[in-house]
């Protein structure tokens, strides 16, 4: 098994074409059948199913797949780390930011890379707490904003800042940014919440206990977009951090206001692998990543968050 048949392997599973795949790596056909063919001896079992369809992974070929697209990933890393730069810091860095935080930090923080590090090639990636972790878990991530992660001697974690979550609706409802809410006040009202176990419904989930509330949830989902999406087609309310509604209210889209009684925060974290080296490129990352989340909270536009980085 070399690094040429791992990256034929990569490219067939893509196209589902041996005759595209060739054209694509610039080689002819028969090489890239034999390529195939010596990953299937090595490992003693079929990695596609042949038809006139075309190319089909099958069970065992899909776990090689990402296998090696991990292990060709690593390789990437480390050549953009140790080729010679003139000085230049290079690498490749690969980091996980929350759905709600993604639109005010990618920007800037992409700027301040290229302005600083300009060697420094960033990767984002977004999803919920719950997948971030794994990725970084899996090594798909060099690192990853978190909040209330699960203790693991896996990562490391660094509480960045605090925020105060908020109830969300139509303008009509009047919800002001000067007004806090209590969550008792809207237990009969229609209520979209993201499906458990995510994090901020765990959240929801322990503030109505302590409240003694019980909610009328009338949707549940996996997407900030479609919790964001429901509630602008009427259908209810719903609790979101203040940064991923800020445009909305705004422009007169949504109504916000705090949460109250019991307070609903949010901690938002750093986290890093324990069990992977971390890169010079990455803490460059991470430093320029800090600095971009202080100077939007010290600016205001992290509206109720209050920054604990550097304690």
């Amino acid at each position: 098994m070399d690094i040429k048949q791992l990256h034929a392997l990569l490219v067939v599973a893509e196209l589902k074409s041996v005759t595209r795949a060739a054209e694509v790596l610039n080689i002819v056909q028969p090489a890239v059948s034999r390529q195939l063919r010596l990953l299937e001896e090595d490992l003693g079992t079929p990695l596609f199913e042949r038809s006139r369809h075309g190319m089909a992974l099958t069970e065992e070929g899909r776990i090689l797949v990402d296998y090696a697209r991990r292990a060709l990933g690593e390789l990437e890393r480390a050549r953009a780390e140790i080729q010679p730069s003139g000085g230049t810091l290079q690498g490749i860095v690969t980091l996980g930011l929350l759905p709600s935080t993604a639109d005010l930090l990618s920007s800037k923080l992409l700027s301040t890379l290229r302005d600083e590090h300009p060697g420094i090639k960033l990767r984002i990636a977004t999803g919920y707490a719950g997948h971030l972790h794994q990725w970084l878990d899996t090594g798909e991530l060099d690192a990853t904003l978190l909040y209330h992660p699960q203790l693991s001697n896996t990562i490391q974690a660094q509480a960045l800042l605090e925020e105060t979550l908020w109830l969300v609706g139509l303008p009509a409802t009047g919800l002001r940014a000067e007004q806090p809410v209590r969550l008792a006040d809207f237990h009969q009202q229609a209520m979209i919440l993201p499906t458990a176990p995510h994090g901020l419904r765990s959240l929801v989930d322990r503030a109505c206990i302590v409240a003694g509330v019980s909610l009328s949830v009338v949707a549940e989902t996996t997407s900030m977009r479609v919790q964001r999406s429901l509630v602008l087609g009427g259908h209810g309310y719903t609790v979101l951090p203040g940064i991923a509604v800020v445009d909305d209210v705004a422009r007169g889209l949504l109504s916000a206001a705090p949460l109250l009684e019991p307070e609903l925060q949010r901690t938002i974290m750093l986290a890093t692998p324990t069990t992977r080296r971390v890169t010079a490129a990455t803490r460059c990352v991470l430093a320029a990543l800090r600095h971009t989340m202080r100077e939007a909270v010290q600016r205001g536009d992290w509206r109720l968050a209050r920054w604990l980085g550097d304690q």
